[in-house]
């Protein structure tokens, strides 16, 4: 039912963005690009194919869509782990996340604490408050699981706590590799391809909705997440189809900005046909600013992510369509890649993991959304967590 991002995904001349990893690649996967592209020199990081193995990538997507395998090691105390992450969102990705870790340690025998270091998606100053917090204590700390809020605003505090000789850390929601980091990477990149996810959504658009229209879009914070999530999507459309995009609106990843700025776009271009929003805030700022001006029935709507709101969004009719993650993947994979580095088994740990993503969407029977909710949420639970 849903689709591994290992799968190879295509547009016009974006092929080598999402093939998968070539064969023959070396085992060390945490140095230098092992697949070199003709165009390293115009880009400021690496695709996840050029520094991932293939095979260990599928292992890794295996051992995470199993159950947990006891832990074969021993520990002389439980393992300490700081996680500063963007909790506050309205998304419940991020807490989920969390919760998914904290269960699948638990299956597989971990020992371990946690301090979670709480922000909103635009808290850039607070996060790297944060990471001195954490530097500080270095010395107590054995992992640092890092949800960046943007990772060009914040790489100057993962390379700080990547420097650190006393701190492992894991990177989350991001899977282009830093070129300046050279060979002195985090342990692991963890998340969802959000290119992957644009060109699902776009081949979801254009066999489904049609393949011509008028798009506008409300675009997240400037940066690597929303040039794949949002540019991805617009130019796969631009390249496939006869799609035309009229305006693009930068909603900060906030409810306010996907209201607003479906506002504007509903008052400037009321001939739009689908209105693109880059995560769950916006797309139901979006809903709500639609029904408010009586066109919720009129206009093709999207959200990101599949997160518990955006799927009640579903059931109620509410929103058109969503790259649904599995979002338990996403805090699984965390508990996978430390327990592999604590049995010592670098060789299994890929430097980008990506979890899985499908297209929910309004046709589907509430029995079908129920089972992709099943899937996703296996460890966190159905519905929208409350907090």
């Amino acid at each position: 039912m849903t689709q591994t991002i290992a799968q190879k995904f295509t547009y016009g001349c974006a092929c080598a963005v999402l093939a998968t990893a070539v064969s023959a690649i070396p085992a060390l996967s945490q140095m230098y690009p092992m697949q070199a592209l003709p165009d390293d020199g115009e880009r400021d990081f690496w695709w996840y194919h050029q520094v991932v193995d293939a095979d260990v990538l599928a292992a890794m997507q295996d051992a995470v869509g199993a159950p947990g395998a006891p832990f074969t090691g021993s520990l002389e105390k439980p393992i300490q782990i700081a996680v500063i992450y963007p909790s506050q969102d309205v998304s419940d990705a991020w807490l989920r996340a969390y919760l998914a870790m904290e269960a699948r340690l638990k299956e597989m025998n971990i020992p371990f604490e946690a301090v979670q270091f709480a922000s909103g998606m635009d808290n850039h100053d607070l996060q790297t408050t944060y990471t001195d917090q954490v530097l500080q204590d270095a010395e107590f700390y054995d992992y640092v699981v890092f949800g960046p809020t943007e990772l060009g605003l914040q790489a100057d505090n993962v390379k700080r706590l990547i420097d650190s000789p006393d701190l492992k850390v894991i990177v989350l929601n991001h899977d282009q590799v830093p070129q300046i980091w050279g060979d002195e990477q985090p342990l692991a990149f963890a998340g969802f391809s959000h290119l992957a996810g644009a060109l699902i959504m776009c081949n979801y658009v254009i066999e489904n909705v049609g393949t011509e229209g008028q798009v506008a879009m409300n675009r997240g914070t400037p940066g690597s997440v929303d040039n794949q999530r949002s540019g991805g999507f617009a130019e796969c459309l631009e390249a496939e189809s006869d799609w035309e995009v009229v305006y693009e609106h930068y909603g900060n990843f906030q409810r306010e900005g996907g209201f607003d700025g479906t506002n504007l776009i509903l008052t400037g271009y009321p001939e739009v046909d689908m209105i693109h929003n880059a995560n769950t805030a916006m797309g139901m700022g979006s809903l709500s600013a639609a029904e408010a001006l009586g066109v919720l029935d009129d206009v093709f709507i999207t959200a990101w992510g599949g997160t518990g709101e955006e799927l009640e969004a579903l059931r109620d009719g509410l929103l058109d369509a969503t790259p649904m993650r599995m979002g338990d993947d996403f805090g699984v994979s965390i508990a996978e890649i430390i327990k592999a580095d604590l049995e010592g088994r670098p060789e299994d740990i890929p430097l980008v993991f990506l979890g899985r993503i499908t297209i929910a969407y309004k046709g589907l029977s509430g029995e079908e959304i129920d089972a992709l909710e099943r899937e996703a949420f296996r460890y966190t639970g159905i519905g929208t967590l409350e907090r």
